[in-house]
Parts: C-alpha cells; sequence; structure tokens
C-alpha cells in the first residue's frame, strides 16, 4: 500500500485485520488475530463510531486516533475473548420473561451500521 493515500483512500483498500493492524503500525500475534480477527474488526469499528463526532480535521490527528483504538479493539481480544467479549449481537443473550435465556437477532438490527 502506497504511503501518498489519504486516510479515506486507505481505508478503502484494507480489507483484513491483518491490513488494519500493518497500516497503523500496530504490533499484533498472529494467533490472536487468527482467532479474532471479525472481532477486533468490529469492535475497532464500534469505537471509532463513538468517536466521529469529535473527529478532528486534521489527518495526521485522526491517524492517531484510529491507531489508539484499533490497538484497544486488538488488546481487547488478547487480554479476554469472543465470548466474553460479546461484540457481536449473536452473543448478546437477553433473559426471556418467563425464564431462560434468547439470542435471537432481529433483521433491522444484523444490518445497521
Amino acid at each position: 500500500m502506497e504511503d501518498t493515500l489519504t486516510l479515506a483512500e486507505a481505508m478503502e483498500e484494507l480489507v483484513s485485520a491483518e491490513d488494519f493492524l500493518d497500516y497503523f503500525e500496530v504490533p499484533y500475534e498472529a494467533s490472536v488475530v487468527h482467532v479474532n480477527r471479525l472481532h477486533i474488526l468490529q469492535r475497532f469499528h464500534d469505537y471509532l463510531a463513538r468517536q466521529v463526532p469529535n473527529m478532528p480535521p486534521e489527518e495526521d490527528k485522526q491517524r492517531g486516533i484510529y491507531r489508539l483504538w484499533l490497538t484497544r479493539a486488538y488488546q481487547d481480544f488478547v487480554v479476554s475473548n469472543s465470548l466474553t467479549e460479546k461484540v457481536f449481537a449473536v452473543f448478546q443473550h437477553v433473559s426471556k420473561p418467563d425464564g431462560g435465556m434468547e439470542s435471537f437477532v432481529s433483521i433491522d438490527k444484523v444490518f445497521v451500521q
């Protein structure tokens, strides 16, 4: 990937968790990423979504924020696991009124960005 790409262009080109981690120069263990790649990327997306209203206009500052939150997303799965972190709605169990647990995810929540 060329260093001359803008942050927005680079984000369009990055495909895998490893691409993101390499681009933002976040050190990682391949074994952690191999098992948690989708969870790491979803957590990264979730962290960034909360930052959008406060994102500075300067691209170099944005890159720093992206790197910080990608590092945090990766570290979440170094010290924990996907079942504990419950990144995806399918892992978020809800108590049913008549007892027991439910993991139903409605279609409208599946495609929320």
